[in-house]
């Protein structure tokens, strides 16, 4: 059975994100960059069911040439082979655009089934899933917390008010991946892992190696785009009722606070 992860580099959460000078980005000087965890979810599951079934996984990613330590990270968990879509700019020409890419990639990898996470902790889309399958003409099962294959159809799990619902479809199909790191628990990589990961292969690959033109992904070439960013508003700190009072007294003055400056009763 063979499955590809499409893998996405995003800054660390933990790292302190400022806007650019351009007011459209995000200044990258500093930032840490890591795998988005719920691709690395991705991968755990990938890897879970190569372990069960055989075959190879593949990872898939695309972007400047920083990205290869994330695909690194995930060859050294234990996926076997990787391709990078080696394009600086190529988030620039916008989400649809970009799954266009990503699906012409995994056409020409000719896998059994396509993993990634529902969502990016970057931009918070959650878009590339469902574009991609699209554009492949595949099922698309979304948000799993488990997954089943026979090698010819997958079985999926996902979380609804209440409990949960279970999803079917035959190969090859797309599943992008919720629920949390107590559900997939991705490993660590071993030494001897981070060892191999150096020597397994990684092919760096052009637009046009797909058969794709590369003008049409140039910055802006999107049906949409970034107009502006700004940072969240900061708010107000708050406040502590007098401790001089007793509770009748701080009773009241909440009661006051509420109603004459907070407005909310």
């Amino acid at each position: 059975m063979n499955v590809v992860v499409v893998l996405k580099q995003v800054p660390d959460t933990e790292s302190a994100i400022r806007i650019a000078g351009d007011g459209k980005s995000i200044a990258t000087e500093g930032i840490k960059w890591i795998v988005n965890p719920y691709d690395e979810f991705a991968v755990e599951a990938a890897l879970r069911l190569k372990a069960k079934h055989g075959g190879k996984v593949t990872i898939l990613s695309y972007g400047p040439q920083r990205v290869v330590e994330s695909i690194r990270t995930a060859l050294a968990m234990g996926a076997d082979d990787a391709v990078l879509i080696g394009e600086d700019d190529i988030e620039s020409s916008g989400r649809l655009q970009l799954a266009k890419a990503m699906a012409a990639a995994i056409r020409s990898l000719n896998p059994d089934l396509v993993i990634m996470g529902f969502r990016a902790v970057d931009n918070d889309m959650a878009q590339r899933g469902p574009m991609i399958a699209e554009y492949l003409g595949w099922p698309h099962l979304a948000f799993a917390v488990s997954i089943e294959s026979d090698g010819n159809q997958v079985t999926i799990k996902r979380p609804i008010e209440g409990g949960s619902v279970t999803l079917e479809s035959t190969l090859p199909a797309l599943v992008t991946l919720g629920g949390s790191h107590a559900v997939w628990n991705p490993r660590f990589a071993s030494l001897p892992g981070i060892m191999k990961a150096k020597k397994k292969p990684l092919a760096v690959k052009k637009l046009s190696d797909f058969g794709l033109d590369p003008a049409q992904f140039a910055p802006g070439a999107g049906k949409t785009r970034v107009i502006s960013l700004e940072m969240p508003q900061e708010r107000q700190p708050g406040r502590i009722v007098d401790g001089g009072l007793d509770t009748e007294g701080k009773a009241r003055e909440l009661t006051r606070l509420l109603h004459e400056e907070a407005k909310a009763i």
